[in-house]
């Protein structure tokens, strides 16, 4: 849930410097101390997972969440006293009162309801969480409270037509969310060879007395925890590859896309837990089945919401993707058998531990590493099948169509020749 809420806050960032363009040194100094408190999060956080009970965890979060919003809404009255430090647009416009409070509708909403769940921390806990879990939702809740009303009700909300106010409303360029989504790959990546270097390495007294001085030998007990690194770090890996591919389609990206988006990366920051079970309970029992399923429902919904963001974008295909990637294009059952991979085998190796109990951590993280090998060879399987299906069309079609499409594909002195 943090994490969802700090995208909000991310998001909302995002839209503060569309409107603000140039920054003085005043505003350098407040966005600094907001990306302190935003990296101050992580610590509210702990305090909250491990304290559920005491409300001075949510309180801090949330107070910490209300500080942001107040210091990015400075930085927005900041701007328009100094209106020369505003979008070129923005200061050309007659309607300067109206760009300020709508990005500051844009930047208080969620605040405003941390500010209530830091109220209500000390009196109902569960009701600081609903209010918690409205930031996340509020931005996709307003856009669809506004469909129904354009769509169901009739009513049009009454705006300046001018370009930048559309800017504002439209979902975020897809750069951005490439950007932000690259950002969250390599932090995940590198936790994991942070986690690696903590509790794997041998005390130097140990090797010493236990081991005769052999740090070959004393490391050998550590290979379980090796392999699951390199099995963790694979799959992140292809993870982000996979996104990368399809983000090379994608020419435009919507509201719901971003959505998705956002919940798979959700989904990425948690495998570096997902490794840290998987080496904690190496050894054969019950709880080293539960760690490989619970790796296994983590990588299938971090990669079903990509397949999602696929599908998502199909459904309006011509301003969303490159005509390569759209039905019919020669990348289209390419992308669909790259995207189904992940969430195809993590399915399969959950249900497979339903029914061999015996099934190890070290063949879960040798299974991780050789999936690569899927991606080198799929593009081939998917070529052969698509000549295949063409041939199989063509004998079912009758002879004269085929030699009708065959003589339109050719150029005009071929069809003379």
């Amino acid at each position: 849930m943090t994490f969802l809420i700090v995208t909000v806050a991310w998001a909302a960032h995002v839209r503060l410097f569309q409107v603000i363009e140039l920054i003085d040194d005043v505003l350098a100094l407040a966005n600094l101390a907001c990306m302190m408190i935003i990296t101050f999060l992580p610590y509210t956080f702990s305090l909250m997972a491990s304290f559920p009970d005491i409300p001075f965890g949510i309180f801090m979060f949330s107070s910490c969440a209300v500080v942001i919003g107040v210091i990015q809404a400075i930085i927005v009255l900041y701007g328009f006293k100094h209106s020369y430090l505003l979008n070129h647009q923005i200061q050309e416009s007659e309607n300067k009162a109206f760009y300020k409070y709508r990005i500051l509708k844009i930047i208080l909403g969620g605040p405003t309801l941390s500010f209530l769940a830091a109220i209500f921390s000390f009196f109902f806990i569960p009701l600081s969480y609903m209010f918690l879990g409205f930031v996340v939702f509020l931005p996709h809740l307003s856009h669809l409270i506004k469909w129904f009303k354009r769509r169901v009700l009739g009513q049009e909300e009454e705006i300046p037509v001018e370009y930048f106010t559309s800017y504002l409303t439209e979902p975020l360029n897809k750069e951005r969310v490439e950007t932000f989504s690259d950002g969250v790959y390599a932090i995940v990546a590198t936790l994991l060879i942070l986690d690696i270097c903590e509790g794997n390495v041998p005390d130097d007294n140990e090797v010493k007395e236990k081991y005769n001085g052999h740090l070959v030998e004393a490391l050998r007990e550590y290979g379980p925890n090796f392999l699951a690194y390199f099995g963790s770090f694979v799959t992140i890996g292809l993870l982000w590859f996979v996104h990368h591919s399809l983000f090379l389609h994608v020419t435009k990206a919507t509201r719901l896309m971003s959505l998705l988006n956002t919940l798979s990366l959700a989904f990425i920051g948690g495998l570096p837990l997902a490794y840290q079970l998987t080496s904690e309970f190496a050894d054969k029992s019950y709880n080293e089945i539960e760690a490989i399923q619970v790796s296994c429902v983590t990588i299938f919904f971090a990669s079903i919401f990509q397949f999602g963001i696929w599908i998502a974008a199909l459904f309006h295909e011509v301003e969303t993707l490159h005509p390569f990637a759209r039905y019919g294009g020669k990348e289209h059952a390419f992308m669909f058998a790259k995207l189904s991979l992940y969430p195809s085998v993590s399915l399969g190796v959950f249900f497979l531990t339903c029914v061999v109990s015996e099934l190890s951590t070290t063949i879960f993280h040798l299974t991780q590493i050789i999936v690569p090998f899927a991606f080198l060879v799929l593009r081939i399987f998917v070529r052969i099948g698509l000549v295949i299906l063409n041939f199989v069309m063509s004998l079912a079609r009758p002879r004269n169509i085929v030699l009708e499409e065959e003589e339109a594909c050719l150029s005009p002195s071929e069809t003379l020749s």
